[in-house]
């Protein structure tokens, strides 16, 4: 089976635990992080993985927990797949 791949966006405010927090979720759903780049730009945090997804039938579970800790610690977090996300933002 070929692999499926999506990418994690992560965007807010700097605070202690987000990395934790997100891949955490990640690691309980059995999904592997194959690329990961974090930057923080003055308090503001950005983070982008690259997952492997090809043993998940859908992503609105994961999504779903993302929403959840997106709330809690006021961050918008997105999960979708590769190719979709490279038809998005085509340049």
């Amino acid at each position: 089976m070929s692999q499926r791949r999506a990418v994690v966006s992560v965007i807010g405010k700097d605070q202690v635990g987000i990395i934790a927090k997100v891949t955490t979720i990640l690691s309980e759903n059995h999904i592997n992080i194959l690329d990961i780049s974090q930057t923080i730009l003055q308090d503001f945090f950005t983070m982008m993985m690259l997952v492997d997804v090809s043993n998940t039938e859908n992503l609105d579970h994961l999504q779903k927990q993302f929403n959840e800790i997106g709330e809690e610690l006021n961050l918008k977090i997105n999960i979708q797949l590769e190719e979709i996300f490279k038809a998005m933002h085509r340049v």
